[in-house]
């Protein structure tokens, strides 16, 4: 077998949920500076890109990195929900009011 068909009939990893606590030990880790990224991901059968993103956050949050924090994320994320929704409302009342106009000629 060919790796080529070896990575074709390789199964996509499940997507996992990790804790608050879990995330901020492997920064930790990983700011050591005894192994490098790549040594602490394969030691907890993580992926590089995920602990990568993880330690980039953790910069951003202490101010050392440019970027939105934790909390400007979750507070944009809010307000895109909150937006999307307003829309739909905005959608339905103008389809009820439609209807209602051409209901009372």
């Amino acid at each position: 077998m060919s790796m080529m068909e070896s990575i074709a009939k390789k199964k996509p990893r499940p997507r996992r949920s990790f804790t608050p606590e879990f995330r901020a030990e492997i920064v930790e880790l990983c700011r050591r500076g005894d192994r490098s990224i790549g040594e602490v991901a394969r030691d907890f059968d993580l992926t590089e890109t995920s602990v990568r993103q993880w330690v980039r956050q953790a910069e951003i949050d202490a101010g050392e990195g440019d970027g939105l924090t934790s909390g400007e994320r979750e507070e944009l994320a809010a307000l895109r929900r909150e937006n999307r929704r307003l829309r739909e409302d905005v959608e339905l009342l103008q389809r009820a009011t439609a209807f209602f106009a051409n209901e009372t000629r």
